[in-house]
């Protein structure tokens, strides 16, 4: 197993969530985000008495982890769903709440070692990036069709990319001749595009626009806006939900929703706080924390990861 196929911060999450589950009576552990399983089958392995509900748009992903995790059959429900379907996820697999949660944001080491997916810019491949492939929307899609200020939109805020409307106009003038397919084809041009002393800088000159691409062929952003209150909703009185986020984009989104459920939003000098104005939720996490120096030589994937979670301290 490569490095890739290491789970992130292993051992922090499942120490952050074993509170709850270990003082629930029926523990319940959710995995949003299943992929290959690994987070889940340490789960299953550290408590003999737990069940996991693993959710994934990828029926691809869910075949392998099911294979993987067969050892635990009796305890594990596999869920074929976008993450942000969660609550219906749960209650699909015979329960009403859940003691632990993860979401491990991102596409995961599975969809990059898949070259014929397309995510990976350093493979020649279809220009697909669907995480689901019964879904529509391809990024070959969105190279071909969308008008140059949208296409430089979806750079400049998905991408963080500096020169999304150059790479935009680029693409525009490139598809005229001939429409683009394949992910080579996409890196030759964005090394036209982007000037030399910024491709210096700053790591592969694709990373920026593959991750833009990806974040909108499969709504990433949207879809964990509506997913966070969801899981946070399904989550029982003292359990815990952990995030992995490995960008600012959906770092900032887990940072503010955090941040709103936790603080008490009161009129200052108020003498009495009544007990429905408490913040049902509480921070397990001061900031965002990263990997150890160790963990990333070991698994470079977790170079990236930004770690947050929270309890639920009241109904």
């Amino acid at each position: 197993m490569s490095a890739r196929h290491v789970p992130v911060l292993q051992d922090r999450v499942l120490d952050l969530v074993a509170p709850a589950v270990e003082a629930a009576e029926r523990p319940v552990f959710v995995d949003g985000t299943l992929g290959l399983g690994g987070h889940a089958l340490a789960a299953l392995r550290r408590w003999d008495d737990v069940h996991v509900v693993g959710i994934d748009r990828d029926p691809e992903a869910l075949a392998r982890s099911r294979d993987r995790l067969a050892e635990y059959a009796d305890r594990v429900t596999f869920v074929h769903a976008v993450y942000d379907e969660v609550a219906e996820a749960v209650r699909s697999a015979g329960f009403d709440e859940v003691h632990g949660a993860l979401f491990d944001l991102g596409v995961s080491s599975m969809q990059l070692d898949l070259a014929d997916r397309g995510f990976a810019y350093a493979q020649d491949a279809p220009l697909d990036m669907r995480m689901d492939p019964q879904a529509e929307l391809t990024a070959a899609d969105v190279l071909n069709t969308y008008a140059a200020p949208d296409l430089a939109r979806v750079l400049r805020v998905y991408g963080e990319e500096k020169f999304a409307r150059r790479i935009a106009d680029f693409v525009v003038r490139a598809r005229a001749e001939e429409p683009f397919t394949t992910s080579a084809r996409l890196v030759d041009l964005l090394r036209d595009a982007i000037p030399a002393a910024a491709r210096r800088t700053g790591g592969h000159p694709a990373k920026r626009t593959f991750q833009a691409l990806r974040i909108e062929v499969n709504d990433e952003l949207r879809v964990w806006e509506r997913a966070l209150p969801a899981a946070l909703d399904v989550l029982a009185v003292s359990g815990r939900l952990v995030v992995l986020s490995y960008h600012s984009l959906e770092d900032r989104i887990t940072k503010r929703e955090l941040a709103r459920v936790t603080t008490l939003d009161v009129p200052p000098g108020l003498p009495f706080v009544p007990e429905d104005m408490r913040p049902r939720f509480q921070l397990l996490t001061r900031g965002a924390e990263q990997a150890s120096p160790a963990e990333v030589e070991e698994n470079p994937r977790a170079k990236s990861v930004r770690l947050r979670a929270v309890e639920r301290v009241a109904a």
